[in-house]
């Protein structure tokens, strides 16, 4: 059985080494990871929920489905921190927030024309 060229590809070159199979990109200059990063999924409907499990008894406003890159996530997070007077983090597309601030995340968040659903109970 002969293998032709259709079903080959470069996995590895002397001049720039190994090469990505998904992109054909060097490995060092692999744009694969930022097309992913740079386009978030969703249904568009931002979820706001108060939770504390796995807090030891903290409650924290959990934020999730907001349709933004990580640095404009990043800065939601912290305008809607500032305005809760609150402390918190953003990580994995969640924004957290400490305490129950769900009246006012709601509220903000629909200011900024964004779709929003209450979860939870």
């Amino acid at each position: 059985m002969k293998m032709g060229t259709e079903g080959s590809r470069l996995v590895y070159s002397t001049d720039t080494g190994r090469i990505c199979p998904d992109c054909g990109q060097p490995k060092a200059a692999c744009i694969c990871k930022q097309a992913k990063a740079a386009a978030p999924t969703g249904d568009g409907v931002v979820r706001v929920s108060y939770e504390t499990k796995g807090r030891k008894g903290k409650g924290v406003t959990v934020v999730r489905g907001v349709l933004l890159d990580d640095k404009a996530l990043t800065l939601l997070g912290k305008q809607l921190k500032s305005g809760c007077g609150s402390g918190g983090t953003t990580k994995d597309g969640v924004i957290e927030i400490q305490g129950d601030h769900r009246e006012f995340v709601i509220a903000a968040l629909q200011k900024q024309g964004l779709t929003v659903k209450r979860a939870g109970g």
